[in-house]
Parts: C-alpha cells; structure tokens; sequence
C-alpha cells in the first residue's frame, strides 16, 4: 500500500477545515463529523482556533484507504500564519488546493499557488461550498484557468488533458483515451492540475477526491541512507520539545544515536527518545519510523525549523516573510531576560518571529505578520507563561540596498593581529536578497581563510548606512585578501570583514526599499472613485476591470505602510460590500525616504557595533583609521573600479649593465652566464666605427600572479595547474627569444612539507620553486633587494609589498596585467612576423 504525504492548502474562509473534516470522516478515521461553527473539527484542536475559527497551527492526521496510506497536513488558512503553511510545503508529496466557489481565486491563493510552484509540488484543486446556489461553475473554472494555470482541468475533459503533453497526445491520438499511468506522470510532472468541483459540509465529491488520491497519485522512491527534513517545532503538555520531520531516506530507530550540526555548525550528537505518529491530538509511539513517514521526534535540543539531517540539505529561505515589527511591553515588575528566555521558545517554533533585545533601550521587539498574529500571540503568551503583555502598532521593517558597484575594505591590526579584506558590493535585482563567492586566488589567500570570510559574511546581519535597516539585494564577493603566517587568527578575519562591508557601504548611493503590498479591490461601481483617489494618494499603482454582475475592481501595487488598515475604511464606506485581499510583492524604492530617514535618525558612525573603520598597528599599538581614509593605508591594491588602461606599445629598451654585483648575484642563483661572441667592426661609408655589444635586462615574474591575472590561463588552471604553467613557460620561452633578456620565472612552493626547492632551466628561462616555508614573495623581494642597484631589473608581480621594495631598491616594477598586456604584444609581434614569412 502506497503512503502519501499530502498537504491541505487553502485562503482563510474557503472551506478547507471542513474538507479536512470531511476526508477524515469519509475514511474512517473519526465517527462524527464536527463543523467549524460547533467548535468541534478534529483538526482545530487549541482554543484559540476554535474560537476563532480559524487554523493557526498546521495539524497531522492519519488517513487509510483501500489502496493508500495518507498523512494528512491541515495548513493555516490565514495569511498571518502563512509562514507555517510554507514550512510544510518542504515535506509534501502532494496538495490539495481548496477554492470557495463563492469567492473564486483571492489573492493569498495565488500566493500559495506561487509557493507550490517554487516547491514543485503536485497539485488537486477542489472548489467546495457548491452546495449554495449562487455559486457559478463555469465563472469560477474561467477564473481559475486565467488566474492560476491553463492547465487547470476536469479530468473528464480527455481531449483538453491530452493536450498537456506531447507524449500523451500522442498516445491519444493512436486510441482514442488516456491510461492513469498517463494522468499520473502528466500530475507528478505539474503538467496538468485536477480541478473537482463539491460540498466539504455536505460531503459533495469528496469520495471522487479520494479516488483520484487513490489512483492517480505516485509513490516516492526512497534511498536506504538517513535522511530527514525538520519543517516544524513544537511542545507536549509536559513541555517535551518535539521535532516534527520527515523521514526521507532510511529509518529512524529510537534509542539511536543521531550526529547532526546545530546552528553554528557544531557537531551534536544526541539519543532518539521516543518517535510519534499524531493524528490530531493523539499520537502512537512507535520504535521505528520509516522513510515516507511524517513523525515527532523526542531527545533533540539543537535541531531547528528547516534543518536537513543525513544527506540532506538545509532548506533555502522562505518567501514570505514579516513586514511589520512590535514591541513588547511586559507587565510591571517583570525581569525583561527572564521574559526574553521564555519568549525564545516561541522563536524557536515560529523563526519568523526573531526576537531582538535592545540592550541600550532595555526593551525586546519582534516581527509579526499582521494584527491577527499579534492578538494570538498576545494570548499565547498569556496562555503559556502566565503573563500580561501588550504589543505596541507595528512599524515597517525597511530594507536597504545600493546603486552601483563599489569597494569595500577592512583592516584589522592591532599588535600581534593581522588581517585585510576588499569585498565588492554589487547590486542585484529586486528580491535577489543576499549572494556571497569568492574571486579571490588561491595563491593571494589560502583557502581556509577565504571559507572563513564567507562565513563570516554570512554570519552576520548586515545593516545599512540610511536607517540601520538590513540589506538586501546585492552580491557581496571576495575578491582580495591577506593574512599573515604567524600573528593571523580567525576573530582578526571576522573584525575585517565586517568593517569592508560597512566601509563599502558608506561609500556607496544606498537606496531605502519598503515592503509593498500587491493587492485586489472589489466595489460596487459607483464608489471605484473613491478607491482609486485613495490608491493615488497611498502612491500607490493601479488597473482597473469588472465583474460579470456588474463590480469594480482594482487590482495594483502599494506600499504596506499606506495601504495597513486601509480593510476597515473599506467596508465603511462600501456598507460592507467591498473587498480587499492583499499580498506581499516584495521590497521596492521607498515612496517618502527623506521622511524616513530623518525620523530615524541614524548615525552610521555612531554604531561601534558596526564600524566602516579600521585598525592598522602603529608604533606597536592599534590606530583607529576613519572609513573615509583607510584606502590610502591599505596594504593592497586590486585596482577595483578604475578603468582598464590600453595596452601600451612597447619598444625595446637598453640598460647599463656595468654592475659587477649583479653578474655575481646571476651566477650564484642560476650558474656561469653565456655571452655571445660579436664580430669585427662593420664598414661603412662614412668609415669604421665599433658597435657596443647589447646590454641586457633582467625580469622576475612570479608565476602564479600572472596565472591567476590572465583568464585564459586562470581557466585552465582550474582544471590542471601544470598544463597552465606548461603554457605559461611555452610563452615566455618565445618572450625570450624574441626580447633577448635573462627571465627569472618563480613558483611558491612554500606549502610543500619537505620541498627542498629547486632551479633549473627551461630554454633559457630561469626557473624556480621556492622552497618550503620559503613564499615566491620572500624570495622575489630578497633577489630584488640584491642586484636593486642595478636599474634594469624588472619584478612582475601584483603584491603591494614587494613591489613597494622594489621601487626602494631601485628597480623597475610592474603588476601581472601590464605584463600581460607586454607578452601578448610580443605574441603578435613574433605571429605577424612568422605569417610574413610564410
């Protein structure tokens, strides 16, 4: 018998806890059927819900049939609590889709629509309460198709159903009908969504849905290693802490031993003390619960909502999110860390929530979604931890974000200290939220300290400069960094990340975005005026249409903090005959940012808990730099945001080389230097004269520099580093021929335990491998210190350091790009001349 987890889904008020009632009874598992008005539903279990009647925590409840085995999971129908609807989307096989065949698709259902879409879940529509005569068949299957999915169909219409794939038309075409095993893949595949049309309440084609469940639905195949996603939290009445998973891969076995990562990513190892199955209120404890099964797991402390254990992986954000943030006043007398503990626990069950305790105001805030939530919430409290609190209106959580590309760099140098990072800051696009990577190369920054940065951008709430508010909507990346062998530890790359992001940020345009509300107005015609004069003045947009029985209505987009509360004056002035159904859109530009902004009265500089400052080592102490001068301290150059110089024509050069040091200094590194034999003086009319034997010039390159400088060779270095320095060589052997120069080509070797070093050469290039903890940089500066008398040698490299020693010691100096650029002119230079040979 196959087992199904299916999910219930449906906007508040549409039938969907009377359908979950109905399922129930119709298979058996309850014998009396219990109405939302009585109180008495099986599944709206807290008192809270039946009072309102309304689903505010999703619910569990088992189901069999002749053919399957159904987990049933009733979801919030309010968009309060659509934020533990989505959590449960993660472990669905299947949904059903509840519409009101009175109210047709409302706005929060094209939400959910929206969030199965993202989950790639298969989906059943059933359109209840068809048992009240005004309910129109045909408009509400129009509205559906149009608003959800053309493909959104009656089964019975074979030839539309054949239509929604080319393989099952193709089918059709040769017998004339569609196989199950057809309607099956064409519905696990989200090419075709049933639609059934019935009563929840007068038990109206709930035997069809169930039939369809039974055999148009397919099994998931499972791995036998572990696996489990955690999509809720919850406590007994014993105040046990519950794990809510399912199992995807294996089995889980109480009094086994589970290794999972909490939130920080320690390791936890932990016993399963007990393993339930609910079905409403009640639960079976059972020893073992197998892949496919939706259980309570007794004996974890660490894990949390969204959490992957075994193989899997941790679930991605959720969509929805709260726009609104409460304060929390507590009663009189009440110790505000002794209330923070227990309302932690709330957070831990609902992480939407995130609680902040402000330590200068000594007060705590939290985010919610609505007025619904925070009169539950408020009672909740009440109900669990015996205390009165009131929640303050709430104000709009704002977002920040920047304009164009900049820098940002951080410096972390007090004594014995040492860390730098350069971070680029990139917009992204509306509702990208936050992307972090590397560019960094691996011989600039080992990759140890690269991961740490990351996780330390990740880590961590950035808030932006305007009003302190998070940001959002840009890619951060690492594209330059140092750290230094002895004095580097980990806490110095978390002060210099942190301070790089700021500092980016107080240089950058920052825009203040808003949370805005996509929303549907309908009106009796003679007062649609009055809703668009008001949608105008929220700055709000806006389109207009009507109904078939004559109606407005006004679909657009406003901002949250206009359009909150706007519900109430609605039916006031409509007599009760207009309705409004909103919807998060996301965070746009902010319709009055200078108002905002100077009403907060933030001051970027003032947070020292997010300083864009820097810390550089001064006559054995830390100094504090300003953000708006540490640029000119840093100790690298990435040459971020300045244009690409054009590749510059390069003539040969001739340098004295009457330096005997020099000479001596070649002959120890690379051996007796080959001269060439010159002839006697030429003759010419005007005589004889002697021509000087050529003088020759000297280059240092360090290798991976320019590796890891050019794309080409950065490229192929990803897949095999020695075809990349094989290539490298192969091009500056034509180098030399071409420039008649002595190459000292160097290769950091240093990280190889036991490298003695070593140099040969290579066609008359000078080759060298650094010995163990001997870097190319240390050996490069102590050859350009030697022969820097000299003026004609020439250092290639990119570090700031070096190439500050080499301008001391007197030689030329030049970063990998302008060698580049160099090499590839000789390059053309050495092709032109072989093609004119041909």
């Amino acid at each position: 018998m196959k087992k199904i987890v299916l999910g219930v889904l449906a906007h508040v008020d549409a039938g969907k806890t009377t359908l979950s009632e109905a399922l129930l009874y119709t298979c058996g598992s309850i014998r009396k059927l219990g109405r939302v008005d009585h109180r008495d539903t099986a599944l709206d279990t807290h008192e809270l819900e039946r009072q309102r009647g309304i689903t505010i925590f999703s619910k569990q409840a088992q189901l069999k049939t002749e053919k399957a085995e159904l987990c049933l999971l009733d979801t919030p129908g309010h968009m309060d609590f659509s934020t533990e609807t989505e959590r449960t989307l993660q472990v669905l096989d299947y949904a059903v889709l509840v519409i009101s065949g009175t109210d047709g698709v409302q706005a929060h259902t094209e939400t959910l629509w929206r969030l199965l879409k993202k989950h790639a879940v298969p989906t059943f529509i059933f359109v209840t309460k068809m048992d009240i005569p005004c309910c129109d068949r045909r408009a509400v299957m129009d509205d559906i198709r149009a608003r959800l999915d053309e493909n959104c169909l009656e089964l019975e219409d074979t030839e539309a159903v054949a239509v929604c794939d080319e393989a099952a038309l193709e089918h059709y075409m040769e017998s004339g009908s569609l196989s199950a095993d057809d309607i099956c893949r064409l519905i696990s595949g989200r090419k075709l969504f049933p639609v059934l049309f019935g009563s929840g309440l007068k038990l109206e084609g709930v035997d069809k849905l169930i039939e369809y469940l039974e055999d148009y639905t397919l099994e998931s195949q499972y791995p036998e290693v572990f696996g489990a996603k955690v999509y809720k939290m919850m406590r007994d009445n014993q105040n046990n802490r519950l794990t809510c998973m399912k199992i995807t891969g294996g089995s889980l076995k109480i009094k086994s031993t589970l290794r999972y990562l909490d939130r920080q990513g320690n390791p936890v190892e932990e016993k399963i003390n007990g393993i339930r199955i609910y079905s409403g209120t009640r639960f079976e404890s059972v020893d073992e619960a197998a892949a496919g099964t939706v259980c309570a797991v007794q004996g974890l402390s660490e894990t949390y909502i969204g959490q992957g254990l075994g193989f899997e992986e941790n679930s991605d954000a959720p969509e929805l999110e709260p726009v609104l943030a409460y304060r929390v006043n507590l009663p009189k007398g009440a110790d505000p860390r002794t209330a923070l503990q227990k309302l932690r626990i709330l957070e831990d069950e609902d992480p939407m929530l995130r609680l902040v305790w402000n330590e200068q105001l000594r007060e705590i805030r939290i985010q919610l979604m609505g007025e619904v939530q925070t009169e539950i919430l408020r009672d909740i409290i009440k109900e669990r931890f015996d205390m009165e609190v009131t929640i303050d209106h709430g104000g709009i959580m704002y977002r920040e974000t920047i304009k164009a590309p900049v820098e940002g760099v951080g410096h972390f140098e007090p004594l014995r200290h040492y860390a730098e990072v350069h971070l680029a800051l990139e917009p992204l696009e509306r509702g990208a939220g936050l992307a972090f990577c590397s560019h960094c190369p691996e011989d600039e920054l080992d990759r140890n300290w690269q991961n740490l940065i990351l996780t330390h951008l990740y880590e961590k709430k950035h808030l932006g400069v305007l009003t302190g508010s998070p940001v959002t909507d840009m890619k951060i990346s690492l594209i330059a960094g140092r750290a230094h062998a002895k004095h580097t530890e980990g806490g110095d790359f978390r002060q210099a990340v942190y301070r790089a992001v700021r500092q980016g940020l107080m240089k950058a345009e920052s825009v203040l975005l808003e949370p805005w509300y996509s929303f549907r107005i309908e009106v009796p015609t003679e007062t649609v005026g009055r809703v668009i004069s008001d949608v105008r003045a929220m700055c709000g947009s806006f389109d207009t249409d009507s109904t078939p029985d004559g109606s407005s209505i006004v679909t657009g987009l406003a901002p949250v903090s206009e359009m909150n509360g706007y519900a109430a004056l609605l039916m006031g002035f409509t007599h009760g005959k207009g309705r409004i159904s909103c919807r998060l859109d996301g965070y746009y530009p902010c319709h009055n940012a200078e108002k905002v902004i100077a009403e907060k009265e933030y001051n970027p500089e003032a947070d020292l808990e997010n300083t864009p400052d820097s810390v550089f080592c001064s006559h054995g102490a830390g100094v504090n730099i300003k953000w708006s001068e540490v640029e000119s301290h840093m100790h690298i150059d990435t040459g971020f945001g300045r244009e690409k110089e054009a590749a510059p024509v390069y003539r040969p050069r001739n340098f004295s080389l009457d330096d005997k040091e020099l000479e001596a200094i070649m002959e120890r590194e690379f051996g007796p230097i080959r001269r060439r034999e010159y002839t006697k003086p030429v003759n010419t009319q005007s005589g004889e004269f002697l021509v000087a034997p050529t003088k020759r010039e000297y280059l240092i390159i360090d290798g991976y520099n320019v590796i890891f400088g050019w794309d080409e060779l950065k490229e192929m270095a990803r897949h095999s580093l020695d075809d990349a320095r094989e290539k490298l060589l192969d091009m500056l052997r034509s180098y030399r021929g071409f420039k008649d120069c002595e190459l000292v080509l160097v290769f950091d070797g240093y990280k190889v335990q036991g490298n003695p070093g070593e140099k040969f050469d290579s066609g008359k290039v000078h080759i060298v491998y650094t010995k163990e903890n001997e870097t190319g940089d240390m050996y490069i500066e102590k050859l350009a210190n030697d022969i820097g008398k000299n003026y004609s040698v020439r250092v290639v490299t990119n570090d700031s350091l070096i190439r500050l020693s080499a301008l001391r010691s007197g030689v030329l100096r030049m970063s990998s790009h302008e060698f580049i650029n160099e090499l590839q002119y000789v390059l053309e230079q050495i092709s032109g001349y072989t093609d004119g040979k041909r």
